[in-house]
């Protein structure tokens, strides 16, 4: 007998549960999570750290005070230059979490409003199926890179992250300027 599901087919969103998962999983293998958040007036966040419409923030709970991964939005606190900034971000303009020792993690298309979408991604993002999440397996050309036309949602420079609320260990040096820079592959 066949049973049928009243409602919704469609059902809600996943990119809350993905993005809880991924951030449990850096967690508990001792990675930093970092988001990229596409930039509008929908999002609070410290402006004098955006670039080309994104941020890059650092949500690992030793960075962040009072961390709430909603189904709507991610909320905290963090400080940036020394003073804490209320943070807010809505849950669909989180355009990739990652792990930044490894750049493991997963990207999603922007926003969908077609005020805030470039006129040539409209049209790919009106069919939600068109744009499925995106696993990412090598390191996200957000770190320390430039911009790639052909490699969007990275943000062009790593700005500088909510600084850890605890004595967590100092990031690592950079990498020497004559090194190999990360990048970003898509797998669809």
């Amino acid at each position: 007998m066949a049973t049928s599901i009243s409602g919704d087919s469609q059902g809600t969103s996943t990119r809350p549960y993905l993005i809880r998962a991924l951030h449990d999983w850096c967690t508990d293998n001792g990675f930093t999570p970092y988001i990229a958040v596409y930039v509008d007036a929908q999002v609070q966040v410290p402006m004098e750290y955006v670039k080309n419409n994104e941020i890059v923030l650092n949500v690992a709970f030793e960075a962040t005070s009072g961390l709430q991964l909603g189904n709507q939005t991610i909320e905290f606190k963090a400080r940036f230059g020394g003073a804490a900034r209320d943070i807010v971000v809505p849950i669909d303009h989180v355009v990739a979490i990652y792990a930044r020792e490894n750049g493991q993690g997963m990207a999603f298309p922007t926003p969908t409003d077609s005020a805030t979408v470039p006129q040539d991604e409209s049209a790919a993002q009106a069919h939600p199926s068109a744009r499925a999440p995106t696993p990412l397996r090598s390191p996200l050309r957000l770190a320390r890179s430039e911009p790639d036309a052909a490699e969007a949602p990275a943000a062009g420079a790593h700005p500088p992250e909510a600084e850890p609320s605890s004595d967590a260990p100092p990031d690592p040096p950079p990498a020497p300027p004559g090194a190999p820079r990360p990048s970003l592959k898509r797998i669809k």
